[in-house]
């Protein structure tokens, strides 16, 4: 999952980073609105965080043209104001959901993967492959009833492999949709979370590799 923050109140969007980064979500920021409409021309995301009192670009009118250009990212829209007008009023402008600050964290999150879930292309809570399964809500992965500690990162990939149902995914893929854009990371560090990842899922394999082309799951 990959969501943008567009929020101009820098400790807060810091705080939301930190935090959905360890719920191994790739998150990128945005401090007004005019940055947001750019990254969203030029990336792909899940969804967007969006506050709604934003400057240069007002955070109503940001949501106004993501749901005109019909692009399926989900919005979930932040305000400090929390009456049930401001509420209707923010959903009337297509929002897909709606936070009053100051807001529980947990529930964000909460929020944020049920959106997901109602994605365009919509994807159950348990993801599955031969004796592996995936509780997407919990993040707890098993194979065969045994636990598997995984790593966010690791948790991430796992579930965009999961979820292309047997098709490659390229390192650009992986990258793009597990990393954030202020990430250093290469295609190193997608071959190295990739490695740990099927070292933990065991035998018999079930990530196998595309020679040239990337990485894909394949029930033995």
């Amino acid at each position: 999952m990959r969501v943008l923050i567009v929020e101009d109140e820098r400790p807060l969007a810091r705080a939301l980073e930190i935090g959905l980064r360890r719920e191994a979500i790739a998150v990128d920021l945005a401090p007004d609105g005019a940055v947001a409409l750019e990254r969203l021309r030029v990336y792909d995301y899940d969804a967007v965080v969006l506050d709604r009192d934003l400057p240069v670009v007002h955070g109503d009118e940001v949501c106004r043209r993501i749901v005109a250009e019909g692009s399926g990212v989900r919005v979930l829209m932040l305000t400090a104001a929390g009456t049930t007008g401001d509420r209707i009023e923010g959903l009337g402008l297509g929002a897909d959901d709606y936070l009053a600050k100051p807001f529980d964290f947990d529930e964000l999150v909460a929020r944020l993967r049920a959106l997901y879930r109602r994605a365009p292309m919509a994807y159950p809570p348990e993801l599955a492959l031969a004796d592996l399964r995936f509780d997407t809500h919990r993040r707890r992965v098993t194979r065969a009833g045994r636990t598997i500690a995984l790593t966010p990162k690791e948790s991430a990939v796992l579930e965009l492999l999961l979820r292309a149902d047997g098709g490659v995914l390229s390192l650009g893929d992986l990258l793009d949709k597990a990393w954030s854009l202020d990430s250093d990371a290469g295609d190193n560090a997608v071959r190295l979370v990739v490695h740990a990842l099927r070292r933990k899922l065991g035998d018999p394999p079930l990530l196998h590799t595309a020679v040239g082309a990337g990485y894909y799951l394949q029930a033995p």
